[in-house]
């Protein structure tokens, strides 16, 4: 694996990750971990309606309740969680639509973040 990418987190998915169970935060930042290392975690899939392999979720039981990370390592040089939540509804598998739109809100989100942080660090070059 290559050297280790930094992790940004969009909106407040760091502190939503600290109110999960401690097994559910273990694993998903050990998914992160391998992620930032250039490799994808076993249980790591693409989070469907995003176009490919770029935006992954990892799913996570603990005591009957499922909990989800979706992050995206669609740049090279960064990742970026998006969402970190409980899913609540016991109707299917699929994530629910709010879910997804604010998703896609913090993609776009990320996006222009990393835009920003590639401009800044090529300004700071010698």
């Amino acid at each position: 694996m290559t050297d280790e990418k930094p992790l940004f987190w969009i909106g407040r998915r760091r502190d939503d990750l600290k109110e999960c169970p401690d097994e559910v935060m273990r694993e998903i930042g050990y998914a992160l971990d391998f992620s930032q290392r250039g490799g994808k975690h076993p249980n790591a899939k693409p989070l469907k309606g995003f176009g490919g392999a770029s935006v992954l979720e990892i799913v996570e039981d603990n005591d009957g309740d499922t909990y989800r990370a979706v992050y995206t390592v669609k740049f090279p040089l960064a990742v970026y969680v998006l969402h970190v939540f409980q899913k609540k509804s016991k109707k299917g598998m699929a994530t629910p639509k709010r879910d997804l739109d604010l998703i896609d809100e913090r993609l776009k989100r990320a996006e222009s973040h990393y835009q920003d942080w590639v401009g800044q660090a090529r300004r700071t070059l010698p």
